[in-house]
């Protein structure tokens, strides 16, 4: 059976006709802060049309990750970063806001991989920042209902690896984005350890970002030029759970890296069936 594909661009016309030309099952929409203004978002409104007029039947946006090249942290401190606090909340909102209403999901990361000082800006302490995140988290599920996922980094404030986290994280309830390279990373290239927590968390995972790590930094590597055991990992991936391959492109107009990963997965799965 052939498995799920799901590929990742910008809004940019060329990113997007080269993907579509590979008839994904599922499409993530990488943003910028530049996609979030008035007129981005009626771009992006109409992009998703488009697409989903291509027959994409599962549509994921990725929030922007930075603002004027600094990280959006979730958990920061309006005090110490009040514009960024600003366009972190104004664009979440108006993005979940467009979620709902064009029946896609809206991907937020937990955290990003900040040095502690940027994190713990404006809180005493990283505990303090880690509470305000898990409350922030809360609202969001709250609002953004089945419209909303979380993805995990190698950040000390929101990762997977850890099982007493893994179980705390997992009696929230939260929707989940699993980013396996993350989890791998953050577990200095353990594969038991991933698969545990692939194992722990996956009745809540609702999205995944397929990519290979070497295990020691964040690398987006094709997949089968890590040390993932994709053999082990493929049967643990939630079935009901959409998926992309995030991977570096050497061109981001064309996706061969994330096609050439995707063969090399759907050998794994063949493999694994004879």
């Amino acid at each position: 059976m052939p498995l799920q594909l799901g590929l990742k661009a910008g809004v940019d016309d060329r990113q997007i006709a080269d993907r579509l030309q590979y008839h994904p099952d599922v499409f993530e929409f990488h943003l910028v802060e530049q996609n979030v203004t008035p007129e981005g978002l009626k771009v992006l409104r109409d992009k998703i049309q488009y697409v989903r007029q291509h027959g994409v039947t599962q549509i994921v946006l990725h929030h922007p990750m930075n603002w004027q090249n600094r990280h959006l942290e979730l958990s920061m401190s309006e005090v110490a970063s009040p514009e960024r606090y600003r366009f972190l909340w104004q664009s979440t909102l108006d993005l979940l806001e467009l979620a709902q209403a064009e029946s896609v999901q809206l991907l937020v990361h937990g955290s990003y991989d900040d040095p502690i000082e940027e994190l713990t800006a404006g809180y005493a302490h990283l505990w303090e920042a880690s509470q305000v995140l898990f409350k922030r988290m809360d609202y969001l599920q709250k609002i953004g209902g089945h419209n909303i996922v979380f993805e995990n980094s190698i950040s000390p404030l929101f990762y997977y690896g850890n099982p007493n986290l893994d179980q705390a994280i997992f009696a929230k309830n939260y929707r989940l984005a699993f980013d396996i390279s993350h989890c791998f990373i953050k577990l200095h290239g353990d594969n038991q350890a991933l698969m545990q927590s692939l194992k722990t968390l996956g009745p809540h995972v609702h999205h995944y970002h397929i990519v290979d790590s070497m295990g020691g930094s964040h690398d987006g590597l094709p997949l089968g030029t890590g040390k993932i055991n994709w053999a082990g990992v493929l049967p643990l991936l939630n079935p009901a759970a959409s998926r992309i391959y995030e991977v570096q492109l050497k061109d981001q107009n064309d996706a061969q890296e994330m096609i050439a990963s995707h063969a090399y997965l759907q050998q794994i799965a063949d493999s694994l069936k004879a």
